[in-house]
């Protein structure tokens, strides 16, 4: 099963693709990547340590590709590098056991969405391995917005879940995301809306992403339990009377049937 979670900045994506991956971790193997810029993923999980981000690995990247991770487009270097044992040897283990393991992908700053350089090859090759040809749960905490989805990162994506907030910007974030998503292949593309804090937001949400045939298939509340896990540095995991957690139990249990 492979599930990107996606949608503006600032919704809580990266707390729900951080609480996922624990919830699931508990009976599968799970991989989670960060293929965000910001690269939030391992303190939501309570990880503290520096994590060097492979965008960064400039002697990887000169190793596989045959070139400097800034080179150029018109200069030689492998467009197809070996990356079949790098999911294992680069990723973190995060409980020590091997059932949740995360890997922080980092950005290419050189070139903007058009950038065609071995940094940028690497990335895309290793992001393709790992949502292709593992066995694993892999978690995959996207980018803000919609880029990420014109490289067709996530066209093997089994789900694509749109983190949603109540307003009519994050809402049209969520009708462009789905519209690139088909234009990629991706087929089942749901919605769950964050921070939540009446019925009468819920119903609005869920009128608009009716219109756009987007399914909302579940709410997290408000709550000071995320707030305090974030500045505590703890997973949400640890907070068990979160009532954003409870949701985000729900809301694996229904990705998990899909």
């Amino acid at each position: 099963m492979k599930i990107a979670i996606t949608g503006k900045g600032g919704v809580g994506k990266t707390t729900l693709a951080s609480t996922l991956a624990c919830i699931y971790s508990k009976n599968h193997a799970v991989f989670a990547i960060d293929a965000d810029p910001d690269m939030n993923l391992a303190s939501s999980l309570g990880i503290h340590e520096k994590i060097t981000p492979i965008s960064k690995m400039k002697e990887l990247i000169k190793e596989r590709t045959g070139a400097d991770a800034g080179a150029s487009f018109g200069e030689v270097f492998k467009m197809n590098p070996k990356i079949s044992d790098l999911p294992d040897t680069l990723s973190y283990d995060y409980k020590k056991d091997g059932s949740l393991k995360l890997m922080v992908m980092g950005t290419v700053e050189k070139g903007g969405e058009g950038c065609i350089c071995p940094a940028a090859v690497l990335l895309k090759a290793l992001l393709r391995n790992i949502i292709v040809k593992k066995e694993e749960i892999v978690i995959l905490d996207m980018e803000a917005g919609i880029e990420h989805l014109g490289r067709k990162t996530a066209e093997s994506v089994d789900t694509m879940v749109i983190v949603v907030e109540p307003g009519l910007k994050s809402i049209e974030t969520a009708e462009r995301i789905k519209k690139l998503s088909e234009d990629i292949g991706i087929k089942n593309i749901v919605a769950v809306l964050n921070k939540c804090s009446a019925l009468e937001e819920k119903a609005f949400v869920e009128k608009k992403l009716s219109n756009l045939k987007i399914l909302l298939i579940g709410s997290i509340p408000i709550d000071k339990k995320v707030v305090l896990s974030d500045m505590e540095g703890k997973p949400l995991m640890k907070y068990k009377d979160s009532i954003a957690l409870k949701s985000m139990v729900k809301i694996a249990k229904y990705l998990k049937k899909e």
